[in-house]
C-alpha cells in the first residue's frame, strides 16, 4: 500500500510539474492532465485490496468502477456547468448583449479601467460565481483592450477579484457552497465577517498592479466602433438579461428544486437558445448562421474542459488513497490550536491542488462543535471559506476561475507565477490579518 501510494503521488507530482512547465515543454496541459489521471487510477487498480479492505476480494474491482463513476459524476456536473456557462456568455457576447457593460466600463485611462473592472468582478462574482464572472469579464475585456500585454495584467486581476468576491458569498464559490450546505457557515456570518478581508485581498493586489499600467489607450484600441448586429437594442438587452439574469437564477433554482447546479445552467441555456432562434427567424440565414447557438457551441475551448476533467479525476485518486486526509491530520497535529496557520497552509495548498477535495477532507476530519472555533460560524470554518477561495489566486491553476482564464487568454503558468503569485500572496496575507483584527477587536 505504501509503495503504491508513493508511486501515485510521484506520478501526480511529475504530471503537475509538466503542467507548470508547459511553456518550456510545449505540450498542451490538457494532454498531461489526462495522462496523469489515467496513470494514477491504473496504479490504484494494481493493489485495490489494500485501499478497500472492507470490500470482498471478488467484488473490489466492481467497487472501484463504482468509485470512478461517482467521482466522474461529480466532475461531470462541474464540467457541464462550465460548458453551459461558457456557451451562455458566448451567446450574449456574440449578439451584442455585453455592449452596454462595455460602454459602462469604457475609459481611455488604463488605471481607471483596472479599478472599474476589479470592483465589478468582485461584486459580480458574489452574485453569480467566480467561474461564470471570470468568463463574462474576459469577454468584456476583449472588447476594450486589444494589446495582449495589457490584457494579461487585467485578466490576472480578474482571477484575483473573482476568487476574493466568491469567498464572502455563500454562493460565490464551490467551497463556500459546500460549507454553507453543510451548515458550518451562515449567510449572515460570511457576509459580515469575511466581506472586509475578501475586499482587502482584492484591493492590495489591485493597488500594486496599477503601477504596471501607465498612460492611456489609443482611441482606436480602447474605443472600438459599435458592433454590427442584426438585432435591435431591445433584443440585445433581452438576451443580456436572459443570460446574466438566468445565471443569477441558478442558485435559486437549486434551492427550489434541489437539483444539481448544472441542471439550472441547462435550463437557462435552453431558454436562451430558443429565444435567439426566434429572434433569428426573420433575418437572413447567411447573416446570422455564425451567431446561432449551434455554431457558437463549436467555439467552446474543449482543451480547457479536458484539462479540468484530468485534474479533478487525478485529485480524486489522492482523495481515495487517503493522501489529502493524512495531510490534513498532519497539519492538525503539527499546528494544534493555531487555526490561522492551519487554514493559511490549506489556502496555499489550494493553489496547487483543487480546493474542493481539500475542503471536503477538512469537513470530514474536523467535527462541528457546539462552541468555540469549530462551532457554526467559528473561526476555523469562516477562515477555511476565505483561505480556500482566495488562496487559489496564488497560482493560475489554483482555481476554476484561473483555469478558465488561462484557457481563454492563453496565460502560461510561468508568466503568472513570475508576475502575479507574490502580489496575490501579499493580498492573501493582508486579508488574514484583517480577519484576525476583526476577531480580536470586534467579535
Amino acid at each position: 500500500m505504501a509503495t503504491l501510494t508513493i508511486l501515485i503521488v510521484t506520478v501526480f507530482c511529475i504530471g503537475y510539474l509538466c503542467i507548470a512547465l508547459e511553456s518550456v515543454t510545449k505540450i498542451n496541459k490538457a494532454a498531461i492532465a489526462l495522462l496523469m489521471c489515467v496513470l494514477c487510477w491504473t496504479l490504484l487498480m494494481m493493489g485495490p485490496g489494500a485501499y478497500y479492505p472492507e470490500v470482498a476480494d471478488g467484488s473490489v474491482i466492481h467497487h472501484i468502477a463504482e468509485v470512478i463513476e461517482h467521482h466522474l459524476g461529480d466532475a461531470a456536473g462541474t464540467l457541464f456547468f462550465l460548458m453551459g456557462a461558457m456557451t451562455i456568455v458566448e451567446i450574449v457576447d456574440s449578439n451584442g448583449g455585453f455592449n452596454f457593460v462595455r460602454d459602462t466600463m469604457k475609459t481611455r485611462s488604463k488605471r481607471k479601467l483596472m479599478w472599474r473592472m476589479a470592483f465589478m468582478t468582485f461584486f459580480l462574482s458574489a452574485i453569480l460565481d467566480n467561474l461564470t464572472t471570470s468568463i463574462v469579464m474576459i469577454m468584456v475585456l476583449r472588447k476594450l483592450v486589444q494589446a495582449r500585454e495589457d490584457r494579461l495584467i487585467y485578466a490576472s486581476l480578474v482571477v484575483i477579484a473573482a476568487n476574493s468576491g466568491g469567498a464572502f458569498s455563500p454562493i460565490g464559490d464551490v467551497t463556500t457552497i459546500m460549507l454553507w450546505i453543510k451548515g458550518v457557515i451562515t449567510t449572515q456570518g460570511v457576509l459580515t465577517e469575511i466581506f472586509i478581508p475578501s475586499l482587502v485581498s482584492m484591493l492590495v493586489p489591485a493597488f500594486i498592479l496599477q503601477y504596471s499600467l501607465k498612460g492611456k489607450f489609443d482611441k482606436e484600441q480602447n474605443l472600438p466602433k459599435a458592433d454590427v448586429s442584426q438585432f435591435t437594442q431591445a433584443q440585445r438587452t433581452t438576451i443580456f438579461w436572459l443570460g446574466v439574469g438566468g445565471l443569477c437564477f441558478v442558485p435559486i433554482f437549486k434551492t427550489l428544486t434541489h437539483l444539481p447546479p448544472f441542471m439550472g445552467i441547462l435550463l437557462v441555456l435552453g431558454i436562451l437558445w430558443t429565444v435567439t432562434e426566434i429572434f433569428h427567424y426573420n433575418t437572413s440565414e447567411e447573416d446570422t448562421m455564425a451567431k446561432r447557438v449551434s455554431d457558437i457551441m463549436t467555439k467552446i475551448d474543449l482543451s480547457t474542459i479536458m484539462f479540468f476533467l484530468g485534474i479533478l479525476m487525478a485529485v480524486a485518486v489522492l482523495q481515495e488513497v487517503g493522501v489529502l486526509t493524512a495531510l490534513g491530520e498532519g497539519l492538525n497535529e503539527t499546528f494544534s490550536g493555531n487555526y490561522y496557520v492551519i487554514n493559511g497552509i490549506i489556502g496555499m495548498l489550494s493553489s496547487i491542488v483543487d480546493n474542493v477535495p481539500l475542503v471536503a477532507g477538512c469537513m470530514g476530519m474536523y467535527p462541528v462543535a457546539a462552541e468555540g472555533a469549530m462551532a457554526v460560524d467559528g473561526i476555523f470554518w469562516q477562515l477555511l471559506a476565505y483561505c480556500a477561495g482566495v488562496g487559489g489566486s496564488m497560482l493560475i491553476i489554483g482555481s476554476a476561475a484561473g483555469v478558465v482564464v488561462m484557457g481563454l487568454e492563453k496565460i502560461t503558468f510561468g508568466w503568472y507565477m513570475k508576475r502575479i503569485t507574490c502580489i496575490a500572496f501579499v493580498g492573501y496575507l493582508a486579508g488574514i490579518l484583517i480577519y484576525w483584527l476583526e476577531r480580536t477587536l470586534l467579535f
